[in-house]
């Protein structure tokens, strides 16, 4: 079925945006080779594809019930995504089905994937899932009139340059709210059989323990020794988050030390232990440090270098370069490894692109970097202002390259007004491992970030 020899790479990937989630998928089924099931939950969420009957099926107004409606290219009807159902998008590469060129078994990779979920319900404690005559999906007492469907399956398998690559996959409801798939549309199309999750059949089991069970069958399904799984944290309160995520104003602490706890971090060096010797500054008194020091306050610019207390200042200023920063000095995140100052921060300085321009004349530079706090307080997340800074750089030297080191705008579709603009490298920081992901950085997201690299 599919390339056994290779290893599987299983992320849990927590609480994500449909469309995050889809982005990332689509740059994996385009430009990836390896193996790989990103496993994961969704905001309330109704997707549709190019056969979707939304006239017949679609019974609200998605917006009325908090849910995003999303169109995509897969197999099937309106589909529901959301809290407490897993979904699963295993991206693979399918062997042909005749020989060794030519298209995949399309049906045999449905049955598959409907496999490891009765596999996995079975470990689960349900007994009696199967497959139900002319419906895709897994079924509770399939073919009897009993029949409820208890995980849907949709997927799509490339040809031309994605041949036999998949994306999309399964949706098993461990314990959604069953009101979006009973009252708001009609799922799948098929409204002649009802729904039911875990919960319902009185299977208590937690969304942790139903992603060990999927993630251990799905290695031995699809992947080899070299298999590898990360998890971003199960266990979260939104107290962890910083003060703008909540709404609340900027500055405020976080809780740091129960987070790295939740991730299994524990012990760890006190702040009185003296540092490895490559973590130590090493201040570098030249001319060449002193000019680019006095350049930088002249023109009342920012440097991450100061900012974030870079033990490498010296060693990248002594050859007159500095990444400059965008925006302020003030961030709206606080993540637990950076010195950026949290207080309320001021707003975006119109005169600033004209003087970094000028600072990248001074200084002689054909390749600008920039980077920038997060400016949650800002509709646009602030691109706008960095668009302006790319383009007064290219005015003041065409020949200039401009790579633009960003936040992750909080996802959203303002990220388009700077990819319109085209820098030279548009880059963003995951800065972490999944796992630490929350500990660090509590108002962003591994999945969000690697939607908005997927993007760029």
């Amino acid at each position: 079925m599919n390339n056994q020899s290779a290893p599987l790479h299983v992320r849990w990937l927590g609480r994500v945006a449909y469309r995050e989630a889809l982005a990332l998928q689509a740059a994996i089924f385009k430009h990836g080779v390896d193996q790989h099931l990103l496993l994961l939950e969704h905001s309330h969420v109704f997707t549709y594809g190019p056969t979707s009957n939304l006239s017949t099926n679609l019974l609200c107004n998605p917006a009325d019930v908090n849910a995003e409606l999303v169109e995509v290219q897969r197999g099937g009807d309106i589909t529901y995504h959301g809290p407490g159902q897993l979904v699963g998008y295993p991206l693979l590469s399918l062997q042909p089905k005749h020989g060794s060129s030519g298209p995949a078994d399309t049906r045999a990779y449905i049955q598959d994937l409907e496999q490891l979920i009765i596999d996995a319900l079975s470990q689960l404690g349900v007994s009696n899932a199967g497959r139900q005559a002319e419906f895709p999906g897994v079924w509770l007492d399939p073919d009897t009139p009993k029949a409820r469907k208890i995980c849907a399956i949709g997927v799509k398998v490339g040809s031309g340059s994605t041949e036999r690559r998949t994306m999309h996959g399964f949706a098993l409801n461990v314990n959604p709210d069953l009101a979006y798939m009973r009252e708001h549309i009609v799922p799948c199309g098929i409204g002649q059989w009802p729904v039911t999750s875990l919960a319902e059949e009185g299977v208590d089991v937690s969304m942790e323990h139903v992603v060990d069970v999927i993630a251990r069958l799905a290695t031995n399904r699809w992947g080899s020794e070299c298999s590898t799984r990360s998890d971003v944290v199960f266990k979260h309160s939104p107290d962890d988050l910083s003060a703008f995520s909540r709404g609340e104003g900027a500055g405020e602490p976080v809780r740091l030390i129960k987070r790295l706890d939740d991730a299994g971090v524990q012990g760890g060096l006190s702040i009185s232990v003296r540092k490895p010797e490559w973590m130590q500054t090493k201040i570098v008194q030249s001319a060449e440090v002193a000019a680019v020091k006095q350049t930088v306050r002249d023109l009342q610019l920012t440097t991450v270098c100061v900012e974030a207390g870079c033990p490498n200042l010296s060693e990248c200023w002594k050859d007159g370069t500095a990444t400059f920063m965008v925006l302020g000095e003030r961030c709206t995140r606080a993540c637990g490894f950076c010195l950026v100052d949290t207080q309320k921060p001021l707003a975006p300085d119109s005169d600033e692109p004209r003087r970094l321009a000028q600072a990248v004349r001074q200084m002689g530079l054909d390749y600008a970097v920039l980077t920038m706090v997060a400016r949650d307080d800002l509709d646009d997340g602030g691109m706008q202002h960095v668009v302006q800074c790319v383009r007064s750089i290219r005015a003041a030297n065409e020949l200039a390259q401009v790579e633009t080191l960003i936040s992750d705008v909080k996802g959203s579709d303002a990220l388009d007004v700077l990819i319109a603009e085209r820098p030279d490298v548009l880059n963003h920081n995951i800065e972490t491992v999944a796992r630490l992901q929350r500990a660090v950085r509590p108002s962003a997201g591994y999945a969000r970030s690697l939607a908005v690299l997927a993007r760029s």
